[in-house]
């Protein structure tokens, strides 16, 4: 039976490239980059020469790029260095989503009970924001403003640069989380006056455990982690420099094949799109024109998500109804719920995310069992029966 990996928004298969660029620092450059010997200064130089290549690609100085061990750490070590810059001042109030990831919600639940007040602007419009909504949302006391460059869950790829603009007139500074975005979209955290981009390595093909936060020079980072000087001082803990090596040379495969790659995955996304729009009762979550190119999302009513993914696995197509940072929760997605989606609807939710690894081959096979396994469950609902029979109404 044919295998499709589609849920590559959660993780992908780590490239040849990536895992080549490993190899040297497991064997030949396994010192300590922190050590004064020849063989940590040789590490430490291997270490220097990843951070300059990861700038490159960002559009940014090597000075500003710190390695973390993922997205989480960096959007947390950006939003509570800003807030904590911002209380200084006297500013105590934040900007952001309704439909950030939890690594973004949950710090800024955290800054809430400290005393800030938070923003989240609302995303049901489109499933996205636009710039004036964040121009709006402005006050004197505005300390930072963190909206996602690209939904996790949905692909609605948001204006960064356009508020970046904004946020650069107002004097706010302005984070980023990119971990969906960077490798898949062209970035360039200068020209779209990014001050804070948080990325994640295995999003692009590279190790999982790894990750960066690019921070612009001028900004204050508060350490969340204390012990040694690496990093500049900023982030204790040896560098995992093995991982580092191996996304740094991902990303740059991903950015070298970025045109060709989205032009691939954009065809395979809207052949998806167009097929699974024609089951009955269905709609796309998402912004149907400012969409990540492998991002595929759909609500189908009258079902539930965790049975569509445990039936669709058993025909060899592994998915996921969201995030999977929350996939073992039973509360249904607060995206979803973010752009407007009702309980019942949102519980019925399929994501579908594609890499350049993805063939029409498997495009057809999603599109052959799908429909199937929608149609089966709806056949064995009490829900969907109440529905047919006029007991409740359709949403979709």
């Amino acid at each position: 039976m044919l295998q499709v990996y589609a849920d590559n928004a959660a993780t992908t298969k780590i490239s040849a490239t990536a895992l080549n660029a490993m190899m040297p620092a497991f064997e030949t450059y396994y010192g300590n980059p922190s050590s004064l010997h020849s063989v940590g200064q040789d590490a430490k130089e291997l270490l220097e020469d990843a951070r300059g290549r990861l700038a490159k690609c960002l559009g940014c100085e090597a000075r500003e790029i710190y390695f973390t061990s993922g997205g989480s750490e960096a959007d947390n070590q950006a939003i509570l260095s800003a807030a904590k810059m911002g209380e200084k001042k006297g500013k105590k109030h934040i900007i952001s989503t309704a439909f950030e990831h939890h690594a973004v919600l949950h710090v800024l639940q955290k800054l809430e009970k400290e005393g800030f007040e938070v923003t989240y602007l609302d995303v049901k419009t489109n499933h996205n924001i636009t710039p004036l909504d964040v121009k709006n949302a402005l006050r004197p006391d505005t300390c930072l403003v963190t909206v996602m460059y690209a939904n996790n869950e949905i692909g609605s790829v948001l204006p960064i640069a356009e508020i970046g603009a904004i946020c650069k007139e107002a004097g706010v500074p302005f984070h980023t989380d990119g971990v969906q975005a960077v490798g898949h979209l062209a970035i360039d955290v200068k020209k779209e006056n990014i001050d804070m981009l948080s990325l994640s390595g295995h999003k692009f093909h590279g190790p999982k455990g790894v990750g960066a936060l690019y921070c612009r020079r001028g900004l204050p980072l508060t350490n969340l982690i204390d012990g040694g000087a690496q990093e500049r001082g900023k982030r204790a803990g040896t560098e995992n420099l093995p991982a580092i090596c191996g996304m740094v040379a991902a990303l740059e495969e991903s950015l070298a094949h970025l045109e060709e790659n989205s032009a691939k995955v954009t065809s395979l996304r809207d052949k998806l799109i167009a097929g699974l729009s024609q089951i009955p009762h269905c709609a796309l979550n998402g912004d149907a024109i400012n969409r990540l190119p492998g991002n595929v999302s759909f609500c189908f009513e009258g079902i539930e998500g965790e049975s569509l993914l445990l039936l669709l696995d058993m025909k060899g197509v592994q998915a996921s109804s969201g995030s999977a940072c929350t996939s073992g929760s039973l509360d249904p997605s607060h995206v979803l719920l973010a752009i407007g989606r009702v309980h019942d609807v949102a519980h019925g939710s399929l994501r579908l995310s594609l890499s350049e690894y993805n063939t029409e081959e498997e495009i057809d096979h999603i599109l052959t069992v799908v429909p199937e396994v929608v149609s089966y469950l709806r056949s064995i609902s009490p829900v969907w029966r109440d529905l047919q029979t006029g007991k409740r109404t359709f949403v979709l």
